[in-house]
């Protein structure tokens, strides 16, 4: 997402290398990122290799689905990616204002001509997941992967997005599980960035009781000797509902810890001690008693 916006050409070619050499294949964009650069950018990194990648990216971004939206901004993606198709493709925002069928029906025809792969959806709630399912298994498709918000800090996904998705075999690929930078630690020691900055970052993570959980966080990495960032993504990529979380930096040298996550197995007494310092929202029927 960073991508020809705070990560300059150099900085992102430093980080898809880094990716990949730590096994990577898998990489996440979306029409909407800094303005289209983190879309070219990943086609020009990509076709050196482009058969051995996972590539996905997003139509929708501003929450327009109407057809010719859709098709406006897919075109522009796969022209931005240098690609004649895409493995995953997104629908990025529900819509209340256009019809499910009239966006899938779209979505169907790409999955048809092999210009898409496979079919996702972002930001959707349990509920719109599975009427856009219904929707998609009218029309020959299933709805294979869903990306949410996840993380120590926004763990709402565990009441229904979760256990849907273990339900209905649908992928998991949680975004920020780093809550937007505030479980990096740099906050603690009163650094600036998008959530001192920006009003939707701060208002987002701006709870007292969210940075409180930062520093017990940073505490415990100390006591542990791994970086805070390193433990924030092993804990989501631990949930074994989670296919992958998605990694990203701004800078390249802020990457190497969330690399580090991959195949880090938590020690239970530690993924423990790293859940207990957030709440475990109660479950959907709200019968926690009876769990």
């Amino acid at each position: 997402m960073q991508w020809g916006g705070k990560a300059d050409v150099a900085d992102s070619r430093t980080m898809f290398d880094a990716a990949c050499g730590s096994g990577i294949n898998f990489f996440d964009t979306a029409h909407g990122y800094t303005g289209g650069a983190s879309e070219t950018l990943l086609g020009e990194f990509a076709a050196e290799n482009r058969d051995e990648l996972f590539i996905a990216t997003k139509c929708a971004s501003t929450g327009d689905c109407r057809p010719e939206a859709i098709q406006q901004d897919f075109e522009t993606s796969l022209a931005r990616l240098k690609m004649d198709q895409v493995d995953m493709l997104y629908m990025h925002r529900w819509s209340d204002e256009v019809p499910l069928e009239a966006t899938f029906e779209v979505l169907a025809k790409w999955v048809e001509t092999g210009q898409v792969r496979h079919i996702g959806v972002s930001n959707y709630a349990a509920w719109q997941v599975m009427k856009a399912e219904r929707v998609a298994a009218s029309l020959g498709l299933k709805i294979e992967m869903l990306q949410p918000m996840y993380s120590l800090v926004k763990r709402q996904a565990e009441v229904e997005i979760l256990p849907m998705c273990s339900s209905e075999h649908i992928a998991v690929v949680p975004y920020s599980p780093l809550g937007g930078g505030l479980l990096t630690g740099k906050y603690a020691g009163g650094a600036e960035g998008r959530l001192t900055h920006d009003p939707m970052y701060k208002s987002r993570y701006g709870q007292n009781w969210m940075h409180s959980a930062a520093e017990a966080l940073g505490d415990l990495a100390t006591e542990i000797g791994l970086s805070p960032i390193t433990l924030a993504v092993a804990w989501v990529a631990h949930n074994p509902v989670i296919t992958a979380p998605i990694l990203s930096a701004s800078r390249s040298e802020q990457l190497q810890p969330s690399l580090d996550a991959i195949g880090l197995q938590l020690d239970p007494e530690i993924y423990a001690r790293l859940t207990a310092l957030t709440t475990t929202p109660a479950p959907a029927t709200d019968r926690s008693e009876e769990s």
